[in-house]
């Protein structure tokens, strides 16, 4: 038995509203093209996340996008129609996320799955909505096979690949630490692998030398503190952190409690001020470097940008009181935006194949709240959204971004 958490955003009428916009009748009906999920006052979304088991942590995403929805619903909806936005618990478990999906497809009859969370998850349904023709749209986690247009181009990504994250570093340790001994921690799964090949690929021929430490952890397991003694014990002045919030907290207390001062590079989607940096203590977190391509609400400098004073604005509407720290919050209210213009974009043509059309025809969209410099672009042959980052080193009690903008774009 397992709990499923059911969001249900608006599912209203605004037959009046458009009706005032459609113009004749006989003409708005030969115009318009429906997918499943969709009528002339509802847009059905789909979406799986981990509301609860060990990346639990992520459920923030969902909440916001149910948020967002509704903001978006108050305002009169996507060319006159609402959104009705329903998230099910899939506990970071694959068969669960294969259950939740064929229920959302055949039951609920969405339009398309939206942003589903994690790379094990994913695999797991990418054949089946691929088979049925269903958008796998926005995928949450940054595996580089979510941009495989060719085998599957139902599946699309959002965020910056693991493997073009891994890029970066490995030419940041090229570049400031050419002569290290690297020692990596990594989830024993596609999501850890992916970030580790990423490493190895961008530090080329040097990676058989400079990497002299490998452990792996799985997402059931309890603690990561055996790894990180073992990697000290390596001898690295160099550690590569590829964790999920939980281990990434842990891993960070623990190098801290034991003395181990290497540079200490953290993945992105474990870089959340509020759900990683925080519980595993500011002290303990000096100088951890990590990669940014979202805009810190927290960052004084960003007090008066206009994203940022949406972002807020929205925040405090819709989500009151909630830890505005945590980036989770700016990941799902970009996304979300992003998807809504998308829906924009698709006009009365809301089959599946044009709102996959439309999601492969994004250029130089910013949704409010990415880095300045980077924007969203896609086209028929490229399915990565967002190439670009920032680095970034924990200062205090937040991150400060350094360098300039970089690519990590695939070759």
């Amino acid at each position: 038995m397992y709990a499923a958490t059911l969001t249900r955003v608006g599912a209203t009428l605004a037959g009046l509203a458009l009706a005032a916009l459609a113009g004749p009748p006989q003409a708005a009906a030969a115009e318009k093209r429906y997918g499943p999920g969709v009528t002339d006052t509802e847009i059905r979304i789909g979406n799986i996340m981990p509301y609860s088991g060990p990346a639990s942590a992520y459920g923030t995403i969902g909440t916001t996008e149910a948020a967002y929805f509704r903001k978006v619903n108050d305002e009169g909806g996507i060319n006159g129609r609402k959104i009705s936005f329903i998230s099910y618990d899939d506990s970071y478990s694959p068969p669960k996320a294969v259950e939740q999906v064929r229920k959302l497809v055949e039951q609920d009859n969405v339009l398309l799955v939206f942003n589903p969370l994690g790379t094990p998850s994913n695999t797991a349904i990418q054949r089946y909505l691929n088979d049925k023709g269903v958008p796998q749209l926005f995928v949450a986690t940054g595996a580089t096979k979510w941009g495989d247009y060719k085998a599957f181009p139902w599946t699309m990504g959002w965020q910056p690949t693991y493997q073009g994250e891994g890029r970066i570093y490995a030419r940041y340790i090229l570049d400031n630490h050419p002569k290290g001994k690297i020692a990596v921690l990594y989830q024993h799964d596609d999501f850890g692998r992916d970030y580790l090949k990423g490493l190895k690929d961008g530090l080329g021929a040097r990676a058989k030398d400079m990497i002299v430490a490998e452990e792996s952890y799985e997402i059931s397991a309890p603690t990561v503190d055996a790894q990180i003694l073992k990697l000290r014990s390596s001898g690295a002045d160099i550690f590569v952190n590829i964790t999920t919030p939980k281990f990434a907290a842990q891993a960070i207390r623990k190098v801290a409690e034991i003395g181990w001062k290497p540079v200490h590079l953290l993945v992105n989607v474990s870089a959340s001020v509020g759900s990683v940096m925080k519980p595993a203590g500011f002290e303990n977190a000096q100088g951890v470097m990590s990669v940014n391509y979202m805009k810190d609400p927290t960052d004084p400098g960003l007090k008066d940008d206009p994203g940022v004073k949406e972002w807020n604005a929205f925040m405090d509407k819709y989500l009151p009181g909630v830890d505005k720290s945590q980036s989770n919050y700016v990941y799902g209210y970009n996304v979300a935006r992003t998807l809504e213009q998308v829906l924009r974009q698709a006009g009365d043509d809301l089959s599946r194949e044009n709102v996959m059309r439309q999601a492969a025809n994004l250029k130089n969209f910013d949704p409010g709240m990415l880095q300045p410099g980077i924007t969203i672009n896609t086209s028929p042959t490229d399915y990565y959204p967002i190439e670009q980052e920032r680095m970034m080193r924990f200062e205090g009690d937040r991150w400060v971004n350094f360098g300039p903008v970089i690519s990590g774009a695939m070759d």
